[in-house]
């Protein structure tokens, strides 16, 4: 192996590296992932979970595309919760609490079973670069791989900084060192580096805990699952509990702030906006009284505990004494402090929407290296930059998916037009698609595409199909069944909606926003018995498809006309300074992004639309 040169060389085993490793091996092309630790393989650096708002989103549109991190969710998670049921189906956000030592250990052994992936435990210390092209990389042993394309993935580690008060030391995540050479040598290459920051509160002993001071916080009662295989579903599951700070453990912070180095300075890098230090909250909101703590164990039989709310890099004593006056906290012991984290990054708008550098060919980055935060927005690029490095060695198509098609291409594109000064995270609010882009539909979008690619299996097409056929069914059925007003007026008025005065079809009743497919089902015997053959997947998803039509048909048209600009292909390299019609921001943005076709122009921070009007008819001419 050492002498071998291989199609995809992946540097960095965390969420992004692992998913590109196995899209890209998946796929047939051979694989070096190179990792500074084999034993930290998917390792859940900060909370045990995966999902939410978003980003529950993100991890069922890995797995539509044969991605792998829905699968081993499921395997190893202890507690799922649909977030968001009140609200509209756009908002259902899948979460799961996992097992943070079982995540990891199936993430390795799913790699392991891949036989296009080799491993090499070691230090990358530079890439080998040849006119212009990314050959392979060297390591600190100064043993050279080659391979056709690199994926970097190095997370929190590339000049890693760790700050707990005034103390400071480099390490790229707790007990495991830094990586250095790699920045230097891509400034040298012409990129363009920042530094962003995050953090991570204490662990405790959940032995310590006194649960009965706090509010109990369990999983759904009918559990539901990422993948859309037959991964299994929890009989069982751990509760997570809600606590609560209080004045108290606000003075006693406020006495560590003279020695928090994000207060005095030492920390350059800027933080996630959603999700602060404990100290950055009690500082930015003085007058709330109280802030939410999620205790969240770390695993079905580890009794460490996840202390989710109180992020830190106060000094560690701070940090005990404040935290052991949190109700339920009183006896806690810590298993270690929190702290906060400096890294290297590199603005994406220095990529290509293939997740490629601009400034070197067959070189991808991955995760937070991008400038973003979460396993979830790391996985996604992970898996996409993994099948682009593929795709370039067999001289085939890239992949990249639209706006309208996934929040992976909300997110990929978001990340190359507009940048991030901060760690950029995922939201729904983000997506101008979102009623497209829902939870449940995600095989149905992604699937057939990755199936085209040779990634999502026969299986996975097999049970797209299905679904697909079986809610049409339920929809035609819906449409022409027939109810008589006594049959359904005693539900109506139960449900405080009209009654219907002569006999209409069960899809208009539908339509109204009282009503719902187990509310029509309990009234009438032979729809329930009908439906019956059907499983809860398909329902839902006729059920959404009839409630949301309208809106569903909206965007689907407002896609459509924005799909016409992303037909519009820019060819070769433009010379936007010879364009004097175009506003001075405009072509200074899109000589630095260089936009592949009018779509992705119009979405770049600072181009208006008298500038893309102009564009166009230059490329008419």
């Amino acid at each position: 192996m050492l002498t071998q040169e291989y199609d995809v060389i992946v540097v960095g085993a965390g969420h992004a590296g692992c998913e590109a490793a196995a899209a890209a091996a998946n796929l047939g092309s051979s694989v070096l992932l190179v990792t500074m630790n084999m034993n930290t393989i998917a390792q859940m650096s900060c909370n045990p979970a995966m999902g939410g708002v978003a980003k529950g989103q993100i991890v069922r549109e890995v797995d539509a595309l044969g991605g792998q991190s829905g699968i081993i969710t499921d395997k190893t998670m202890i507690q799922f919760r649909m977030l968001n049921r009140s609200k509209g189906p756009a908002m259902w956000s899948p979460r799961a609490q996992s097992d943070r030592m079982r995540f990891a250990e199936e993430w390795r052994l799913t790699l392991e079973g891949i036989r296009n992936v080799d491993f090499w435990q070691e230090a990358v210390t530079g890439l080998l670069v040849e006119d212009g092209t990314c050959v392979g990389v060297r390591t600190q042993l100064g043993i050279e791989f080659r391979s056709k394309t690199v994926v970097l993935t190095n997370g929190t580690f590339l000049n890693g900084l760790i700050h707990i008060g005034e103390k400071n030391f480099g390490g790229g995540r707790a007990a495991e060192r830094k990586s250095t050479g790699i920045t230097e040598q891509l400034r040298e290459l012409g990129f363009e580096t920042g530094r962003m920051k995050t953090g991570t509160p204490p662990r405790v002993d959940g032995r310590t805990l006194d649960y009965s001071k706090m509010e109990e916080q369990a999983g759904d009662e009918n559990p539901s699952k990422f993948s859309y295989l037959d991964t299994p579903t929890l009989s069982k599951q751990r509760p997570c509990y809600i606590t609560y700070t209080n004045e108290k453990v606000h003075d006693i912070l406020r006495t560590g702030f003279e020695k928090s180095p994000m207060f005095q300075g030492r920390i350059k890098g800027l933080g996630p906006r959603y999700c602060p230090s404990v100290e950055d909250k009690i500082n930015r909101f003085a007058d709330k009284d109280r802030h939410q703590i999620f205790v969240e164990p770390e695993g079905w039989s580890t009794v460490e505990v996840y202390v989710n709310g109180f992020s830190s890099s106060l000094p560690e004593d701070v940090q005990y004494e404040a935290l052991r006056q949190i109700a339920g906290f009183e006896n806690a012991k810590m298993f270690r402090p929190g702290y906060a984290i400096e890294y290297d990054f590199f603005p994406p708008t220095q990529l290509h929407l293939t997740l490629e550098t601009k400034p070197v060919r067959n070189l991808y980055f991955a995760g937070q290296i991008n400038g973003t935060t979460g396993y979830e927005e790391a996985a996604c690029q992970g898996l996409m930059a993994g099948i682009n490095a593929h795709q370039r060695v067999r001289e085939l198509e890239p992949f990249i998916l639209r706006r309208s098609e996934a929040y992976i291409g909300v997110l990929i594109d978001d990340l190359v037009n507009k940048g991030t000064d901060e760690p950029y995270r995922m939201f729904t609010s983000r997506a101008e698609h979102r009623i497209l882009l829902r939870q449940d539909n995600a095989d149905l979008r992604l699937t057939p595409l990755a199936h085209k690619l040779g990634l999502a299996s026969d299986e996975r097409m097999a049970r797209v199909e299905q679904k697909r056929q079986q809610t049409a069914d339920v929809l035609d059925y819906l449409s022409k069944k027939p109810v008589e007003p006594g049959e359904i007026n005693g539900l109506l008025e139960e449900l405080g909606s009209a009654p219907i005065h002569e006999k209409t079809r069960v899809v208009n009743l539908l339509r109204r926003p009282q009503l719902d497919l187990p509310d029509l089902q309990r009234a009438l015997p032979e729809l329930h018995e009908h439906l019956g053959q059907y499983g809860a997947e398909v329902l839902e998803q006729a059920s959404i498809h009839v409630k949301y039509e309208t809106y569903i048909e909206k965007e689907h048209q407002q896609a459509e006309r924005m799909g016409q600009l992303e037909d519009l292909r820019i060819v070769g390299r433009l010379d936007y300074k010879a364009m004097p019609a175009l506003s001075h921001e405009a072509r200074e943005k899109l000589l630095k992004v260089q936009p592949e076709t009018i779509g992705q122009a119009s979405r770049i921070s600072g181009i208006s639309p008298a500038d893309i009007s102009v564009l166009m008819v230059y490329l008419g001419k």
